[in-house]
């Protein structure tokens, strides 16, 4: 039987492309927006220290925070940071005791396919947690986006994992102990602009693999004024980010 076709949603260069953006833009702008990456990690800082697990060898996948890699290190740990590597694919390097997953699984179009290569790259009983940003997201710019292109609005969003469908990936794909959590965030923003230049800081910009073509001068005025028009008192838009959370591990027996 021929196994299922994986759909072409986003171009793994594009994916690539966007990690390398946000590094640069990381590393070079005092002032880049990096609240979501941080929450990620400050979040994984947190469960590590509440399961007592000290890794003796580390992975991290994303535009990783310092703070993690810190984290790990203090306690004895071999970090490798792998900013670009792919979580649908088979990955170097291993096993690991702890492999953190920021921001990426959000572009990947086989995610069954990367929960079972991170399952795969632990050592038996290791512990892989994975962040990215969910379906509940960016209620503010997909609206604007809507009225930016009324008639014909194009594709200029990702599908994002819906969180209520996430336990059964991760039973599919074999992990132990499963946990599935959401937290949201609320980030006000006096400009639509300003949204977008944060959301490229952090590693969230276009990665599909058919991009439509950028909005055009009219249709950006549109969307300007639709996300003004959604201002509070003090002439700024809150909009929300759902940060999924998926925790699991490799069994003892290393199945």
């Amino acid at each position: 039987m021929n196994a299922p076709t994986v759909p072409t949603i986003f171009a793994e260069a594009r994916r690539v492309a966007r990690v390398q953006r946000s590094a640069a833009r990381l590393r070079s702008g005092a002032d880049a927006a990096r609240f979501l990456l941080d929450d990620m990690a400050e979040d994984m800082i947190d469960r590590l220290s509440f399961v007592r697990q000290t890794p003796a060898r580390g992975l991290l996948i994303g535009a990783s925070s310092k703070a993690l890699a810190a984290h790990l290190r203090a306690g004895g740990a071999e970090v490798t940071v792998a900013e670009t590597a792919n979580p649908a694919e088979p990955l170097a390097g291993g096993p690991f005791d702890f492999i953190g997953v920021l921001g990426q699984l959000d572009a990947v179009n086989d995610l069954p396919g990367a929960l079972i290569h991170l399952r795969s790259a632990l050592t038996p009983g290791g512990l892989a947690i994975a962040s990215f940003i969910g379906g509940q997201s960016l209620p503010m710019l997909r609206a604007a986006m809507m009225a930016a292109e009324p008639d014909r609005p194009a594709a200029r969003l990702h599908p994002m994992v819906d969180a209520r469908a996430a336990p059964g990936l991760l039973q599919r794909a074999g992990w132990k102990d499963p946990v599935v959590d959401t937290h949201s965030l609320a980030v006000r923003y006096s400009s639509l602009d300003r949204l977008v230049s944060d959301l490229r800081d952090q590693g969230l910009g276009n990665a599909l693999a058919k991009p439509a073509a950028p909005l055009g001068k009219d249709a950006l005025a549109r969307a300007r004024a639709a996300f003004a028009a959604r201002a509070e008192a003090d002439g700024k838009v809150t909009e929300s980010f759902e940060i999924v959370t998926l925790t699991g591990r490799r069994s003892l027996a290393g199945t």
